[in-house]
């Protein structure tokens, strides 16, 4: 209560944590509801990262856009047949989010699922207590910049910027920045020579200035307690 603002869960919730019969455990498993309980108790927020990109639940050939990246992390690739499948493990985030409403839940990566800004469009519209963040997702969404803009304008008060790296650098901060807030289209979303999370280039979102405010520290101000001191 005096110490933890926040409650990470991590991906390994859902394709890798077995229960005693060797059994994976997914997110809506009823085993964990004291937990997500108790985070709603205490008003702590819960940071959840479910499945990852949907290439890597893809066979990794010719025919997968993230080969490059699961060829140079093979550890990355869940396409084989003993983990769940991609939408499975978005189903259990849902069934969560929807059993614990009084849970304040932040789905890490654009909610998982930043191929479909219709997806967390919909999540966000109809779980009050749904948030996402941005962060390392930015070469997905640029791809669809005039769907994504208007999940965040539709829900500004949802969505958190985010890195996901540590330390920051300071051009990957230029990049986020460059997407976030201007109307600049075609460029790079890596300083790569050769991308690994995509051989595709991204367009900006062009956010009001009041929009902006919010997903850079507002809304991470109003949800994790003691952040501003």
């Amino acid at each position: 209560r005096a110490g933890a603002k926040g409650l990470k869960v991590w991906k390994d919730l859902g394709l890798h944590v077995r229960d005693e019969r060797g059994e994976l455990i997914l997110p809506e498993d009823r085993r964990l509801a004291p937990l997500w309980e108790a985070a709603a108790e205490l008003g702590v927020p819960v940071f959840i990262h479910t499945a990852d990109p949907v290439a890597f639940f893809d066979p990794v050939d010719e025919r997968n856009e993230r080969l490059e990246q699961l060829l140079a992390h093979p550890e990355w690739s869940f396409a084989d047949p003993s983990f769940p499948r991609f939408e499975r493990l978005l189903a259990a985030l849902e069934a969560l989010v929807a059993g614990h409403p009084e849970t304040t839940f932040v789905g890490l990566h654009f909610g998982g699922y930043a191929e479909d800004p219709r997806f967390v469009g919909r999540m966000l519209a109809t779980y009050p207590n749904y948030h996402v963040d941005i962060a390392a997702r930015v070469a997905e969404l640029g791809r669809q910049p005039r769907a994504v803009r208007e999940v965040i304008c539709d829900h500004p008060d949802r969505v958190l910027f985010g890195i996901d790296e540590f330390p920051p650098a300071r051009e990957h901060y230029a990049i986020s920045f460059r997407f976030l807030e201007t109307a600049d289209e075609h460029f790079a979303h890596s300083t790569e020579e050769v991308p690994l999370m995509g051989r595709w280039r991204i367009s900006g979102l062009d956010l009001p200035d009041e929009v902006l405010r919010r997903v850079y520290a507002e809304n991470a101000l109003r949800l994790v307690p003691g952040l501003s001191g």
